[in-house]
């Protein structure tokens, strides 16, 4: 049988359901035809230009990205701007494009899980019960602050942006909180959770300085597209799994693109 778009949408929507999405999020199908056939998916963090491209190179009928494309509301979609041109070109490739965003967040085995394997946190349980945004666990064995830095650095995607740490580099790490993307929003419920330390991107000067100054657990500050890259990987076993059991049969390619803004990077000589 050949699967098509509304099959691999539902079973993406079956591992991350939309319903565990924010209010504020646009998650789901973008474009594309749901009757249209599907032999291989091609998983992104950004639905950007270089995705578009690999996916022509590989043959994609579908683009699977963690980012949505048309996040704020719109009144055209006209090749005038970026979003637009990516729009055209994927219709005129006849390929389809659907996002699971903050639904891939909160599910289980979703974006955060990803993360924390990906670290060696075992035994995890919600960061913030509440939505079941992001993970805390504990490692295997106990190192340091400094020692779990590069082991973070070693086991993500390289990016200019690197590993940033806030905190004393001598100091014991065993318990660890994660959260894929922007997470400054959870920085005290990381410390409540009893972390020795927390991994997530986007953190800010100020809230950094006051989490700190407040007694708050150190901090290592991580790339966005490399906190979420992780569970491509993920997503892309799961749908291969889900479509083979109903008897389709579906190849699944991440990609191979480093999508994240930030090129390169200089440290100051003073």
């Amino acid at each position: 049988m050949t699967a098509t778009v509304a099959d691999l949408v539902d079973a993406l929507h079956r591992r991350y359901p939309p319903a565990l999405a924010e209010g504020w999020d646009a998650v789901g199908l973008v474009c594309g035809d749901p009757r249209d056939g599907v032999e291989h998916v091609l998983l992104a963090v950004d639905p950007v230009a270089e995705v578009v491209d690999e996916a022509i190179e590989v043959g994609a009928q579908l683009v699977v990205t963690h980012h949505p494309l048309l996040l704020r509301g719109v009144h055209g979609v006209a090749a005038v701007d970026a979003k637009g041109s990516v729009v055209h070109r994927l219709v005129r490739a006849g390929i389809a494009l659907v996002a699971a965003h903050t639904n891939a967040d909160a599910a289980d085995d979703g974006v955060s899980d990803a993360l924390a394997a990906r670290l060696g946190v075992v035994d995890l349980e919600p960061l913030d019960a509440a939505s079941g945004i992001g993970r805390v666990g504990v490692l295997a064995e106990a190192t340091t602050l400094g020692g779990f830095a590069d082991l973070v650095a070693a086991r993500l995607p390289a990016t200019a942006h690197g590993v940033r740490i806030a905190g004393v580099l001598e100091a014991p790490v065993r318990r660890v909180a994660v959260c894929g993307g922007a997470g400054d929003a959870f920085l005290a419920a990381a410390t409540a959770a009893g972390a020795d330390v927390y991994v997530t991107s986007d953190l800010r000067h100020h809230r950094t300085s006051e989490h700190l100054a407040d007694g708050g657990c150190a901090l290592v500050d991580i790339a966005h597209w490399a906190g979420e890259q992780p569970w491509l990987a993920t997503a892309a076993a799961a749908l291969t799994a889900d479509l083979a059991a109903r008897g389709d049969t579906v190849t699944c390619t991440v990609s191979t693109r480093c999508t994240d803004p930030w090129t390169s990077h200089r440290r100051s000589s003073t």
